[in-house]
């Protein structure tokens, strides 16, 4: 076996568990009796019982579960998950989530200590493309894109890709003053799509205090190309045959260890961790979209309980969500038959 199949593995079932971690940490804080902490799925290959939580290693590393009886009815038990006020079960469910954006932001500054900041500093100017023709020079620093503020480089190319063809306006600052600019991205027949011919500088090396705040950035940026994503899929722009699941994520890490490990262990590890920041963040707002049986679904719920001062009955959101996870299954399958004939085929 590859490595780099093993480290992916790893490192998709240590997202996860995070992410149940999340879950679990709020639940203990919030005196809730957890029945089962796990980490994958199937049978179990370790169990062990303590303090009244079972603890388990499961067969398949993907996925995991905090079991707290949030689909039961509420009982006597002090520790039940639905005798805790609302407001205690929204930060135990919205936990999961957060957790899966603060790994996000550990990984992220990490990343930036080790290999810098890409600043949206204009680098070298395609002389033929609109950039050019309109006056930007190197050195200028692109502020705003398209009425959105700029704060790394790829945020411009990321901006271009989801609005191929759009005329754009770019404020940028020269000599601490601000311009604006508007550019219509020209077809590049050589790659195949529009872009506004604007090179990125090198890397500039970080502090301690930059790694903290472009590490926030950096974050942003994932959340907002995962939305951007997934406004792309209901408008059809993209296809469900583009989405990938775990074994799509195994082949890419494993690429990506391959393409890098020539280069040294220091370049497989700051890979890893890029690849870590993009799948921890958008599993963070994956599980937020208000779909049932996801985190999002629940809170949904939670929310409509503290509004109306009533709990809707468990039954019928018990219902709900299961006819959600049968949904996610099968968009599972979907994804996994999409990844095998993407990887073998």
């Amino acid at each position: 076996y590859s490595l780099g199949i093993i480290l992916a593995i790893l490192m998709f079932s240590f997202i996860v568990f995070f992410h149940e971690l999340g879950h679990f940490t709020l639940a203990k804080k919030n005196g809730i009796d957890v029945e089962e902490f796990a980490i994958g799925m199937g049978p179990n290959l370790f169990a062990k019982e303590y303090k009244g939580t079972k603890y388990c290693i499961k067969l398949l590393p993907i996925g995991g579960l905090c079991m707290m009886g949030e689909d039961e009815e509420a009982t006597d038990a002090p520790g039940n998950f639905n005798n805790k006020s609302v407001w205690a079960r929204i930060s135990v469910i919205a936990a999961g989530p957060v957790f899966n954006f603060i790994l996000a932001f550990v990984a992220a500054v990490i990343l930036i200590l080790m290999i810098g900041i890409d600043k949206p500093v204009v680098g070298a100017v395609e002389q033929g493309f609109p950039a050019a023709e309109a006056g930007l020079k190197e050195g200028d620093v692109i502020t705003g894109i398209g009425g959105e503020k700029v704060h790394i480089f790829r945020e411009i190319s990321s901006y271009n890709q989801f609005h191929q063809g759009e005329t754009t306006e770019i404020t940028f600052l020269r000599d601490g003053v601000e311009r604006g600019v508007v550019l219509t991205p020209q077809f590049d027949d050589s790659l195949g799509y529009y872009k506004f011919g604007i090179g990125a500088t090198p890397n500039e090396k970080a502090t301690v205090f930059e790694s903290l705040q472009y590490g926030l950035y950096e974050v942003k940026y994932w959340i907002e190309v995962t939305i951007d994503s997934l406004k792309m899929l209901v408008t059809g722009q993209i296809g469900f045959d583009q989405l990938s699941g775990p074994v799509g994520i195994v082949d890419v890490v494993d690429d990506s260890y391959q393409q890098s490990k020539a280069y040294g262990a220091k370049i497989v590890f700051a890979q890893l961790l890029y690849i870590g920041i993009l799948i921890s963040a958008n599993l963070g707002v994956m599980n937020l979209l208000p779909l049932p049986a996801l985190d999002g679904g629940r809170l949904v719920f939670l929310f409509v309980e503290a509004v109306r001062k009533k709990r809707i009955p468990p039954e019928k959101e018990a219902y709900v969500h299961m006819v959600g996870i049968a949904l996610l299954m099968l968009l599972m399958v979907v994804v996994m038959f999409n990844d095998i004939r993407r990887v073998f085929f």
